[in-house]
């Protein structure tokens, strides 16, 4: 979606903002007078009043034939949803038959940082993953292209410009978790994101199953031992505030697809395991944004890439793995596969870059679906200041968070009678146990946190910046923890 600031507009469609109870208010010159009164009225004739998201649709006469005007309503308050009334609008316009659309924010109160959001909110919307329907409808296909944004206040494109480099890197994680296993599994995730990111300034590392073979990744490989393709861990550095070790880390559970090992999943749904990787497509797409933004922040991003199978030299229950931190680990269930990868791609990065704060995500537990639903994320923590930054931003980006607890009670349900602990825990408290098993490959005075993210990165229905299929949940998460809590 091509986004653009002016004074004046063509002859397109047009879209006038309008906060809660503002129809008396608005204005705007790009349409006379009289046909401006008839769009009212015909916005109160179908009660609307500029409720957030809300739209009253007209169409007026214009030389010899007419043109279509939308009021979309941004609600009230001290801050108006700005956001959900630009994905509203596109999603009202996007496969309209409209290409074009001029909205004017001169009567409409709104901030930069509101106009912004609204950019931001109808650029997401657009976004959609067609590439392999070739029978699609042509009253189906997107025909939106372009957002004017006319009239907006001093420093709205200045604002954008963080919102723009934030789209981008949504763009690229959700592309990642939309495609199909047979297209995106680890080498080509690699060599995708390498594409990507090309000119931004970031410092890659990707290592092959030699090079985490003599580092001892015994976990990981472990995974990826029953699969044709090989593992990858691919590391993005960005060293925006200058020299020296990352401040952050962020570790993504990369899980191309997950059949549950020799643990096999039921086959009803297993296709959905192609967005087992939504932890390392947030961190890559968020590595993107904060690259393209410039962030004032020394951020890593890593990646731990493998593809769950069961073929005759897979991993089985009863197996012993020896991770990279030298602990070991009972397998007791092949489908606990994620923190067997994400454990040793946190020491690895303890190990080489030293972060002191990290932040690891994952679709790590169908148990945190039970416990949330779609709604939220799950958050473990060991700092709590670090869980209230977080929950925080979750707040102010939309990406929702709920924290869960950790305690020695949960710890002890992972010991193993033959191993330093089991991979999965009794069947209560499935989530808890599964972060205290990530805990334990944690060094003393790292603050840490864990994000469950397994109910969050699908929608089947759409939202305000998502259509169905992947929302690219975590990434402006990320991007407003480090904004807030890194950047000076």
């Amino acid at each position: 979606m091509k986004i653009s600031f002016s004074t004046a507009a063509p002859a397109t469609t047009l879209a006038l903002p309008v906060e809660k109870d503002g129809l008396d208010r608005v204005a705007t010159v790009e349409i006379e007078s009289d046909a401006l009164r008839v769009v009212i009225a015909a916005a109160r004739a179908n009660r609307f009043e500029g409720e957030a998201g809300a739209i009253a649709e007209a169409f007026v006469p214009e030389g010899d034939g007419v043109r279509r005007v939308l009021l979309v309503g941004a609600g009230s308050g001290s801050e108006p949803d700005y956001e959900r009334a630009g994905g509203a609008l596109t999603a009202r316009l996007l496969t309209s038959g409209v290409e074009s659309v001029a909205v004017d924010f001169g009567s409409a109160g709104a901030t930069p940082k509101a106009v912004a959001r609204f950019a931001a909110a109808a650029a997401q919307r657009s976004w959609r993953h067609d590439v392999y329907r070739t029978k699609l409808p042509e009253k189906s296909k997107p025909t939106l292209t372009s957002i004017i944004l006319l009239n907006a206040p001093d420093g709205s494109e200045a604002a954008w410009a963080p919102q723009k480099a934030l789209t981008e890197g949504l763009e690229l994680t959700r592309t990642l978790v939309a495609e199909p296993p047979n297209v995106i599994y680890p080498e080509t995730f690699v060599a995708r994101v390498l594409a990507e990111i090309d000119g931004l300034g970031l410092e890659v590392t990707v290592l092959g199953e030699t090079e985490m073979r003599e580092l001892g990744m015994g976990a990981l490989l472990g995974v990826s031992q029953g699969s044709a393709r090989d593992a990858r861990l691919l590391a993005l550095k960005w060293s925006g505030a200058g020299a020296g070790h990352p401040s952050l880390a962020l570790v993504g559970k990369g899980v191309t697809f997950d059949t549950g090992g020799i643990s096999l999943k039921p086959g009803a749904g297993m296709e959905d395991m192609k967005w087992d990787m939504g932890g390392a497509g947030a961190v890559v797409g968020t590595m993107k944004a904060l690259a393209a933004r410039k962030a004032k922040a020394n951020v890593i991003g890593v990646c731990g890439l493998v593809e769950n199978m069961p073929d005759g030299n897979a991993i089985r229950p009863g197996d012993v793995l020896t991770s990279m931190s030298g602990q070991t680990i009972e397998v007791l269930n092949t489908d606990a596969e994620g923190r067997l990868v994400l454990c040793d791609a946190l020491t690895w990065v303890q190990r080489m870059h030293h972060p002191r704060t990290i932040i690891d995500l994952a679709t790590l537990t169908g148990a945190m679906i039970i416990s949330l639903g779609n709604e939220h994320g799950g958050c473990f923590a060991n700092d709590d200041s670090l869980a209230e930054q977080l929950l925080a931003a979750g707040k102010a980006s939309g990406d929702l968070l709920w924290r869960f607890p950790l305690s020695d009670a949960y710890n002890k349900l992972i010991d193993s009678p033959i191993a330093d602990m089991k991979n999965v825990g009794p069947r209560g408290a499935g989530s808890i146990t599964a972060a205290q098993f990530l805990q334990r490959y944690i060094d003393p005075g790292v603050r840490w946190a864990h994000l469950d993210i397994a109910g969050m990165v699908w929608a089947d229905k759409p939202g305000t910046t998502w259509d169905k299929g992947a929302t690219g949940y975590g990434v402006r998460l990320l991007d407003r923890f480090v904004a807030d809590n890194f950047e000076g």
